[in-house]
């Protein structure tokens, strides 16, 4: 009878206590309320972002480097070795298509042909025109030495037969005197047009000349020891066989440095505000989960660019590896963690406890069967979470979502 009688108080005892929570609870039926405990211990506040390794200082492999020069622009990349090949000084690394030099060489070689031609007619209209004016002033002083003989053999003839004589030796001289002055200049207009053709000549031969050497140069080869990594265009795109370079950038691949590595990665503008130079970042990547390296942050861009396919503007932040990996290659994606701010000892709660009212921050903070409306003072935050500074307590609860019922009550200010 006695432990009837305890059963049924024991019965009676539970559905008070059950009827007392369901009337305290903030719950209704099918309401799920959240709850978070207060936390004691560091804060960190960290930006994290998605990267690409590349290396701090690299060897550029160009095709060649006069292309303006013979008006080449685009020019197709027929052959490359494959990316990540490791190569050694002098070893093939790709070949440019020729057929546009090939175009410029046959039309120099006719070019030549015809400047020769003109050389050799030139030539000899030059040694024919001279040889005549010689000839010419032969046949004046034969003539000067007949009149001059006639005159020595007149000295009985009449005084007009003599002077007559005079007169033609005279003239002789002055027709001689004005040949040989002739044919300097005709020498010298000879030895002008000959210098003019045999400059054409020389002028088409060193073209061709350079475009047979500029030929053999479209066939690339190594200056240096590495791993082959492709270049980029403007656009990102890696360049590759069937793409193009240009005489401004006629970079088709590099050597980088695998002791030197970065990683590039941009923030957005709302991040960017927290990321300064100095800053310690921890760098993983994909393609190595275990592999985790410290960095700094060494540059952060002051001007942002659209991202591509998207409006969002973006800022280039690089991040640079302490030590080295031999399993780290360029391109390889990278997760950096950018530490913004850390704060020892301090108190913090989830982001979504906290709520606001007319400049007032408070919490939904648990009190035994019922719920308190707490103000809070509050500090730092990161994405998840933000720091108490007064109002709670180490292992207080707080609400992540409203009580229903207490969106009405009284605030407890602080003191």
């Amino acid at each position: 009878m006695k432990k009837k009688r305890i059963a049924i108080i024991s019965i009676i005892v539970l559905i008070l206590i059950y009827f007392t929570y369901s009337y305290f609870s903030p719950s209704a039926d099918g309401d799920v309320y959240l709850t978070s405990k207060v936390k004691k211990g560091n804060f960190l506040s960290e930006v994290i972002t998605s990267g690409e390794a590349q290396s701090t200082s690299l060897k550029k492999i160009k095709g060649p480097d006069n292309l303006r020069k013979f008006r080449l622009n685009n020019l197709k990349i027929q052959d490359l070795v494959a990316e990540g090949t490791i190569v050694k000084q002098g070893d093939y690394v790709g070949r440019l298509d020729p057929s546009s030099v090939n175009e410029q060489i046959l039309d120099e070689q006719l070019n030549l042909e015809t400047a020769l031609s003109k050389y050799t007619q030139q030539q000899l209209d030059t040694t024919l025109s001279l040889k005549q004016e010689r000839n010419s002033i032969k046949d004046l002083r034969f003539t000067m030495e007949e009149t001059t003989l006639e005159l020595k053999q007149s000295i009985y003839e009449p005084p007009a037969t003599i002077k007559k004589l005079e007169i033609n030796l005279e003239k002789a001289e002055r027709d001689l005197k004005e040949k040989l002055e002739n044919y300097k200049i005709k020498k010298r207009q000879a030895n002008a047009k000959m210098v003019e053709v045999g400059t054409q000549v020389s002028k088409t031969r060193k073209k061709l000349d350079d475009l047979l050497k500029l030929l053999k140069s479209f066939t690339i080869f190594s200056d240096g020891n590495g791993m082959i990594t492709y270049d980029k265009n403007w656009d990102g795109t890696k360049k590759k066989v069937g793409s193009t370079i240009s005489p401004w950038n006629p970079t088709i691949a590099s050597l980088p440095d695998l002791t030197k590595m970065e990683s590039k990665t941009y923030a957005n503008e709302v991040d960017i505000r927290k990321i300064k130079k100095d800053l310690p970042v921890k760098v993983g990547f994909d393609a190595f989960p275990d592999i985790e390296m410290e960095g700094i942050v060494t540059a952060v861009a002051n001007v942002g660019e659209k991202k591509r396919g998207s409006d969002i503007k973006v800022f280039q932040v690089l991040i640079k590896l302490k030590g080295s990996n031999n399993n780290i290659r360029p391109g390889m994606t990278t997760s950096n963690k950018i530490l913004t701010f850390e704060r020892k000892d301090v108190l913090s709660i989830p982001l979504e406890a906290i709520f606001s009212k007319d400049s007032i921050t408070y919490v939904y903070k648990k009190s035994g069967f019922s719920v308190t409306k707490t103000e809070v003072e509050i500090g730092d935050s990161n994405n998840d979470s933000v720091i108490i500074t007064n109002g709670l307590s180490e292992e207080d609860v707080v609400y992540l979502n409203k009580p229903e019922g207490y969106e009405t009550a009284q605030i407890a200010k602080l003191n």
